[in-house]
């Protein structure tokens, strides 16, 4: 069975950027944690999610994503200056340190420290992997089961758990 838009699949990965290193892994030493998410729905990045359809599941392939199929290219506009003084005391800022930030709806995403003066520090709030062609191995593991019954199945089970079709209903009248 191949994997199409609509799927819930499990898979595993290694994410690696051109020069060879790894910036993220399924693996984790001894301990595998596959990627679970519905193919189509946009909760992976694009190139990575269309990559996946047509696979089988134990089907391995190499991918190389460009960055507009990825996180983008880099937006100059993200560097936006912050007051020095906005950041804590423990720790002198400096050029190339990732500090996490808070956003409207409560999420925490990692920014860049790109330049620092005496007065202000300026941050890329561009993501981390902006602007940079992304390179997966990626393995289908699993087509998660409930994806796998058709929605006409799912409706004939949902049919027989509350009394039947109209066709058996119309059978027992007749009896």
């Amino acid at each position: 069975m191949k994997v199409k838009k609509g799927d819930k699949v499990k898979v595993e990965y290694e994410g690696k950027l051109e020069n060879g290193e790894v910036f993220d892994s399924s693996n984790h030493g001894d301990h595998s944690h596959p990627l679970e998410f519905t193919v189509g729905d946009g909760m992976v990045i694009k190139g990575f999610d269309v990559a996946i359809e047509g696979m089988e599941v134990g089907e391995e392939k190499e991918i190389t994503l460009k960055p507009e199929d990825a996180y983008g290219d880099k937006n100059p506009d993200l560097k936006k200056d912050f007051p020095r003084d906005m950041l804590p005391k423990e720790r002198e800022p400096e050029k190339g340190m990732v500090l996490m930030m808070g956003t409207p709806d409560g999420r925490q995403i990692p920014v860049e420290i790109v330049d620092v003066d005496k007065d202000k520090i300026v941050v890329d709030l561009n993501h981390p992997l902006a602007g940079k062609t992304l390179i997966f191995k990626v393995k289908v593991v699993e087509i998660m089961d409930d994806a796998q019954v058709p929605t006409e199945d799912k409706e004939e089970s949902l049919e027989d758990a509350v009394g039947g079709s109209d066709e058996s209903k119309d059978k027992e009248k007749s009896e």
